[in-house]
């Protein structure tokens, strides 16, 4: 029998579509609830269970997920794929990105990647599809894109030059992991722990090899190696992460700089949004002159993963943590900034969806539910009416924040739409697309 959800992850789009269609014609999905996950990324960049954009829609539906969205390391090769699942499976969806930048505004503190001052984990969301090949967001992706790729090749040369039983090749070993060529650390993890086991002849070799190589205890790898995700953090920590075999402290020339990359968000007409790790950094500490910062350059909305805020065994260490989120989403409502909110999925085993009836969660679930919406809206007026969150009026009218926040929300809220909704929307011209789904916003339905 053909495992059509195992066929979802294929690295044949084609197979994808038609194992998507198969599973959507037979499925009993479960009723909606309002809990969402706007945050997974894909097999274009990294998921620790290596699903695809089609996976993560059917998964996401299969929980009976108010709204979904994926978020892929410097590249956008998912999110037509993701769209187009969400639509037949009647999802909410979005789509985005995430990526390394310099800040220079913030070059002596670190923000929210630990002991790398001035680097700056940010997002784009509401992409509906790439840029023109032409454009000059092309040419910036592209360039985050080979920034990653010199980054990788570099981190692998640093290491090889220290491991002496065994040599990984980039282009051989890493990249065939990767559907489109996008491989990050965790593939370059992934990749030596298989040349280990293969060059060395099993686990019991590559323990006392990676003991000997990182002068510990063989107990201690031992007792790692058998939980694939904790030796693969392990190794990560050892190879690559700061004080790693093949660490090296970035510069201001590592990534691109923030102000670029805002600007070919801005030209894709997506939502520049920023990252917040837990507030524990330097420039996390100080939440409001952080996000002026940021608002003045075009800025719009800020991402949260939650379980990095309040998800601690250690009481002393989640009061610290939650009270950090309560001020940053505070503050968040306080500049009219949706707040998006995911898991990541970049880890094997993570949560596919966060626990919103956990007290931290509750208290904040309208404002993760406002954000989500208003994602989905955006998404939804600038495929079909080409109206973006960032555009500074339309329909001849300016808005304050507070209604452009609920109007976005508004059309975010509705339903995902039938077939027969998306063949009006897509026949219609985008004025006239427009006043449909202002006014099917108003009155709460599809009209």
């Amino acid at each position: 029998m053909t495992d059509n959800v195992a066929l979802l992850s294929s690295f044949q789009a084609e197979t994808r579509a038609t194992a998507l269609r198969k599973l959507a014609a037979e499925t009993t999905f479960p009723a909606e609830r309002d809990w969402v996950n706007m945050h997974i990324h894909t097999f274009f960049s990294y998921n620790g269970e290596g699903w695809s954009p089609t996976r993560i829609a059917y998964e996401m539906k299969k929980l009976g997920l108010y709204a979904a969205a994926i978020c892929d390391f410097d590249v956008l090769e998912g999110v037509e794929e993701f769209l187009s699942a969400a639509d037949l499976l009647q999802l909410r969806g979005a789509a985005g990105f995430e990526s390394r930048v310099f800040f220079n505004e913030y070059a002596d503190q670190e923000i929210n990647s630990p002991g790398e001052p001035g680097v700056f984990y940010f997002m784009g969301m509401g992409f509906v599809h790439p840029p023109p090949a032409d454009s000059k967001a092309a040419s910036a992706f592209a360039d985050m894109l080979n920034r990653s790729h010199t980054r990788n090749r570099d981190l692998i040369g640093r290491i090889n030059a220290k491991i002496t039983r065994f040599q990984l090749d980039y282009d051989r070993d890493v990249l065939p992991l990767t559907p489109r060529g996008n491989a990050t650390e965790r593939h370059i993890i992934a990749a030596f722990q298989a040349k280990a086991l293969d060059v060395l002849g099993g686990a019991a070799q590559a323990v006392a090899y990676w003991a000997d190589a990182f002068s510990i205890d063989p107990a201690e790898v031992n007792a790692k190696i058998a939980n694939t995700n904790a030796f693969a953090e392990f190794l990560r920590s050892k190879l690559i992460k700061r004080g790693g075999l093949g660490y090296q402290q970035p510069t201001a020339q590592t990534f691109p700089l923030l102000d670029d990359v805002i600007a070919a968000i801005q030209e894709c007409r997506a939502i520049p949004m920023c990252a917040w790790l837990d507030g524990a950094s330097q420039a996390e500490q100080k939440p409001e002159p952080f996000l002026q910062t940021l608002i003045a350059k075009g800025v719009v909305a800020v991402n949260i993963i939650p379980d990095r805020n309040w998800n601690f065994k250690d009481k002393d260490v989640q009061a610290k943590k939650i009270a950090a989120l309560d001020e940053f989403v505070r503050l968040s409502r306080r500049y009219h900034l949706p707040i998006n909110v995911g898991t990541e999925g970049n880890k094997p085993g993570q949560r596919l969806v966060d626990d919103f009836s956990a007290e931290a969660m509750r208290r904040h679930h309208q404002a993760f539910l406002e954000g989500a919406q208003v994602m989905v809206g955006h998404t939804r007026l600038l495929r079909y009416a080409n109206v973006s969150y960032i555009d500074p009026t339309f329909d001849g009218r300016e808005l304050t924040p507070e209604q452009r926040l609920a109007f976005f929300a508004s059309v975010g809220a509705l339903p995902a739409p039938p077939p027969n909704v998306r063949k009006k929307l897509t026949d219609s011209a985008p004025d006239q697309a427009f006043a449909y789904l202002s006014d099917s916003a108003a009155k709460h339905a599809w009209q």
